[in-house]
């Protein structure tokens, strides 16, 4: 078996690019940076007001406040105004200064740091997209060896790659783009791109792509497409047009914020202008008449109708190993109708097993595994490796081995006590679960060995939930082949299977039920799973195996890849979508009736200031229940 390894630093010295930490982005965002300030005023005017400051301390912090987390929000508001459009940031803006206006600075202050918190989120969430976006171009190297007619060769430029250039691609080194063989046998590690568990072999006439890690054969390799249509530029693509063009799911509310907060700004220009202009009011009396309109009506009990709930169970989810990223998205998990799973790092573990011992005829398995196991303990194949840790987990004595050697594309071979050990790979039958490797010595076959990628334990038992949940069967997409898909779909009841699929091929099966008017739920861990998680109506990436490209463009991070909390995710989003359609109804009841006082009727100042704050603490305390840990449970 061919020895594997991914180097650290590229041909030319150059190490692969991963993005800054999600903190270290964070800080170096101004909307960031804006959001921290206002929090941090926040809390201190708060602070001073309950430690019985001077109120023009508390006051000054609180005002600081609303200058530092509001002012992009005025600025957004007034720039829609001017595209004659009324968003409703600008009149969360209004509304604070109105309930400042009249003494509930406190409040006015909340709201200002939930929309500042809630847009550095977003762009925090988008740059670290971008971000890895670009580190995913560091997987083609920037040089290749270009092998000229005269048999000559010179180091030329990626990116300068054209059809029917050939390149030398030399042990350990990544392949500089996507191209044919035609001279060498090797084994090549394709994970990364396709999600095959273990490196394939490629020979005279096999494909090969761009940014895949080369084992220890020398392969020469026809280039048959520029850097600009190679697979890894093609993913690239795919995620960026996902993200840009991905409709931006909105919170109830926002669905409605236009003609809400157009309504809003008319009926508060009405009951300032029409008891003066037909029931003789004072300008004095209907100005406070307005301002109370404008107070009870204002939507902020609607804001925390749905922010808390959700963010409640942002919360919860988190305590219990699973990171949602935004509101938005613990609002829109619940919706899921179908669960489409990647097979290799989420439904299994990503790494191979070896999970029967075949003697042959005269031969025991321990000596099979004990010969086989010091031959590949020379070897950094993940094949050879798996083999050696069973035969360690075994306690079997490895005997000395000398004359190791490796056979690019087939195996391993070397020299034990005089005879000659050969571990080879045998092709996979059409029927076999996972992969055989012969054992022989000399010219005998003494045994066959057979690996499997194990599943992870708690696969089938998540893969049954979650499809009881959403009422249809759960979906395969992986780039691994028919036999070893079908296997796994048997083991854990997936009803639809999907096989030998490139990254575009994942997008397209997403975008055909998506177009059936499925909401469509990805979860998988690579960079090939990135376009289809970005696609998704939601995109979940297991978190220790994931890459940092399928880790930013997903949804949702399951830090400690239990297949379990899936589940148990769907079911809180649910919760807290019927904890927020209440609240809105506790909200809406609240503003009908203290509006409808207010017009037919005078509504004392006290009494709306009263009512209004009344139903946002109701409604933001029923929010919080849905941190209770029964709220994860069930």
């Amino acid at each position: 078996m061919t020895r594997l390894q991914a180097p650290p630093a590229l041909q030319d010295g150059r190490v692969l690019a991963r993005p800054p930490s999600i903190f270290t982005t964070a800080l170096t965002l101004p909307e960031v940076r804006w959001a921290l300030g206002a929090l941090v005023l926040f809390f201190l005017g708060w602070g001073l007001q309950l430690g019985g400051a001077p109120e023009l301390l508390w006051w000054a912090a609180y005002l600081a406040c609303y200058g530092v987390g509001g002012w992009q929000q005025a600025l957004s508001g007034l720039n829609a105004l001017r595209e004659k459009t009324l968003d409703v940031d600008l009149l969360m803006v209004v509304a604070a200064i109105a309930a400042a206006s009249i003494g509930q600075v406190f409040d006015g202050a909340l709201l200002i740091v939930i929309f500042a918190t809630s847009g550095a989120l977003e762009v925090i969430v988008t740059r670290r997209t971008a971000d890895s976006v670009d580190s995913l171009l560091g997987l083609a190297p920037e040089q290749a060896e270009l092998l000229h007619e005269d048999g000559s060769t010179s180091t030329v430029a990626g990116r300068d790659l054209e059809p029917g250039h050939r390149i030398i691609v030399r042990p350990g080194e990544r392949i500089g783009g996507d191209g044919t063989v035609v001279e060498g046998v090797s084994e090549v590690d394709q994970q990364a791109i396709t999600g095959e568990s273990v490196p394939v072999t490629r020979g005279m006439g096999d494909e090969v792509l761009s940014g895949t890690v080369n084992g220890t054969g020398t392969l020469t390799v026809e280039i048959t497409r520029p850097a600009s249509e190679s697979v890894i530029s093609r993913i690239v693509t795919l995620v960026e047009e996902a993200s840009g063009t991905k409709a931006k799911t909105q919170l109830f509310i926002e669905k409605v914020e236009q003609r809400y907060s157009l309504g809003v700004v008319v009926g508060t220009l009405l009951v300032l202008t029409v008891p003066m202009l037909f029931f003789a009011h004072t300008f004095e009396d209907a100005l406070l008449r307005a301002i109370v309109f404008m107070i009870v009506a204002s939507p902020c009990a609607v804001v925390l109708s749905t922010m808390p709930p959700l963010l409640a169970s942002i919360a919860n989810a988190g305590r219990h190993g699973v990171l949602v990223k935004s509101a938005t998205v613990m609002e829109t998990i619940g919706r899921s109708s179908v669960v489409a799973f990647d097979k290799t790092g989420t439904l299994t573990e990503g790494s191979p097993e070896v999970s029967a011992v075949e003697p042959g005829a005269g031969h025991g398995a321990d000596q099979v595994l004990a010969l086989a196991a010091a031959v590949e303990r020379h070897s950094e194949h993940p094949l050879g490796r798996a083999v050696v840790q069973t035969a360690t987990q075994r306690g079997l004595t490895l005997p000395e081995v000398d004359g190791f050697r490796a056979l690019p594309g087939r195996g391993v071979t070397g020299s034990v006590s005089g005879r000659t050990v050969t571990v080879e790979r045998a092709e996979r039958g059409t029927s076999t679960t996972g992969t055989r490797v012969q054992v022989r010595c000399g010219d005998e076959v003494i045994g066959t060995i057979l690996l499997v990628d194990r599943l992870r334990v708690d696969a089938p038992d998540a893969v049954r939930a979650v499809s009881r949940l959403t009422g249809s069967p759960a979906v395969l997409l992986t780039g691994d082949n028919a036999s070893t898909a079908a296997a796994v779909a048997q083991r854990t009841g997936i009803g639809t299977v999907h096989h030998s699929l490139m990254p575009q091929d994942k997008v397209g099966i997403v975008d055909e039920l998506s177009a059936r008017g499925e909401h469509v739920l990805v979860v998988g861990d690579g960079i090939n799973d990135a376009p289809a998680l970005a696609t998704a109506g939601t995109g979940v990436a297991m978190g220790r195996r994931g890459s940092d490209l399928a880790l930013d463009t997903s949804d949702v991070i399951i830090v400690r890849d239990e297949l379990g909390a899936l589940e148990n995710l769907v079911r809180l989003s649910r919760k807290a979508r019927r904890y927020v359609i209440a609240n809105l109804t506790i909200a809406a009841t609240f503003i009908v009736t203290l509006v409808t006082l207010d017009l037919v009727a005078t509504l004392p100042l006290g009494l709306a200031v009263a009512g209004h704050e009344g139903s946002t603490v109701l409604v933001a305390l029923n929010g919080a229940r849905l941190l209770r840990r029964s709220a994860w449970e069930g």
